[in-house]
């Protein structure tokens, strides 16, 4: 690998943690004004749930296009082209439309996808002896982005003197200070084996490489319940709409300490799999205590599921970095990751939606958490031990880059 200079290090880096800093914007902007959108645009029940699945389903079914633009246009552009993406998506939802709101959100949805899996690319390939410094960073930069939107999307549109339109929409400027600093990376001269991401052979039938995927997919269930529900549960329990999103915002935020140490705590050790017991099992419990507990308590609650919450994340893609021999694989496991893990993920909203709608309320939606948090623990226990996928870069690739 072609050594990067110590400024451009801190550079890459800087633009890393701005291009996470955007990939929740969309999804925690949209939670905290679900029920104005609702009403304005007369959704039913099912569009609603179809709303706040298809973009999360995107993230599993457009995953798989990473490696490939990554392999065709170089990781850099390719993850320049998906902020671009992302932006166009986060800002057409102005038009207020019901088809508006359907289609740039899938788009969005689409371009994270691709975002998701090269920033952890990016990391094992230029940053692997700084992996936990970087993996936590950009961890608490997506969390951060989620908390700063869930918390002042209401105030911004108040002080605007706009609607939902206006607090959807501008979360498109940050993502045009992503775009700033990313584009200073598409000059950088790298050799071309660490620009491309090479295929791999042996993934899909790696045992390891599943648990990893599922136990992705399974935080994230819990992740996306949370941010596309919680604040409309709060509601309906009692709270308020701008105390609702605070909750939210404090849970979020609280994922800043966790997502910060759990990656440096996770590669002190050869196995992770007691880290994953312990956070999957608190992550549930909050998430219970959210549905079912006294509202007196919804802060403590907050507090728990957050921390766990945010551990999780940043264990979940700390441990597609440690199984992984190398950039290639990291890549492609990556993508195997999100294209398996975040296809259940998407449906966990929607039955969340479906099961308020058949019961009249949010409290069957607790079997559906203890569900989620047992397979959390059981993946967890096998993604968590201390081994590497058995993948490897094509024979043809390395042929052709030797001729």
């Amino acid at each position: 690998m072609q050594q990067i200079k110590p400024s451009g290090r801190l550079m890459l880096a800087t633009s890393i943690v701005g291009a996470a800093f955007c990939l929740r914007l969309v999804f925690a902007s949209l939670s905290v004004r679900l029920p104005e959108v609702v009403h304005e645009t007369g959704m039913t029940a099912w569009q609603v749930g179809l709303l706040t699945t298809l973009p999360v389903l995107c993230l599993g079914l457009c995953a798989p296009l990473a490696p490939r633009l990554a392999h065709r246009l170089g990781t850099e552009r390719a993850l320049f082209g998906a902020l671009a993406l992302i932006g166009l998506g986060t800002a057409g939802r102005a038009l207020g439309a019901v088809w508006a709101l359907f289609a740039f959100s899938i788009l969005a949805g689409a371009a994270i996808a691709i975002a998701n899996v090269l920033l952890p690319t990016l990391v094992k390939r230029d940053f692997e002896d700084r992996t936990a410094i970087v993996t936590g960073a950009y961890v608490t930069a997506i969390s951060g982005g989620a908390a700063l939107a869930a918390a002042v999307t209401v105030p911004i549109e108040t002080a605007l003197g706009g609607g939902w339109r206006v607090g959807l929409s501008i979360w498109a400027a940050p993502v045009v200070g992503a775009l700033l600093l990313w584009s200073l990376q598409l000059g950088r001269k790298v050799e071309r084996d660490d620009l491309v991401v090479e295929p791999v052979v042996g993934l899909w039938r790696d045992r390891l490489a599943w648990s990893v995927a599922l136990f992705m997919g399974l935080q994230s269930a819990l992740a996306f319940c949370v941010l596309g529900w919680l604040a409309p549960i709060l509601r309906e329990r009692g709270l308020d709409a701008v105390t609702a999103g605070l909750v939210l915002s404090v849970l979020i935020v609280v994922q800043l300490a966790t997502s910060l140490t759990v990656p440096s705590l996770a590669t002190r050790k050869p196995a992770q799999s007691m880290i994953a017991v312990v956070l999957s099992v608190a992550a549930a419990a909050g998430l219970l205590g959210l549905l079912l507990a006294p509202l007196s308590g919804v802060w403590v609650w907050a507090v728990i599921q957050g921390l766990a919450q945010g551990g999780l994340f940043a264990l979940a893609l700390t441990m597609v970095l440690l199984r992984s021999p190398n950039s290639h694989v990291a890549s492609h496991l990556s993508g195997m990751a999100q294209s398996v893990g975040y296809v259940p993920a998407a449906f966990a909203p929607l039955s969340v939606g479906l099961v308020r709608q058949w019961t009249g309320g949010f409290q069957a939606v607790a079997g559906l958490v203890v569900v989620i948090g047992a397979g959390l623990v059981i993946t967890g226990l096998i993604a968590g031990r201390a081994s590497l996928v058995s993948a490897q870069v094509s024979p043809t690739s390395i042929k052709l880059a030797r001729a």
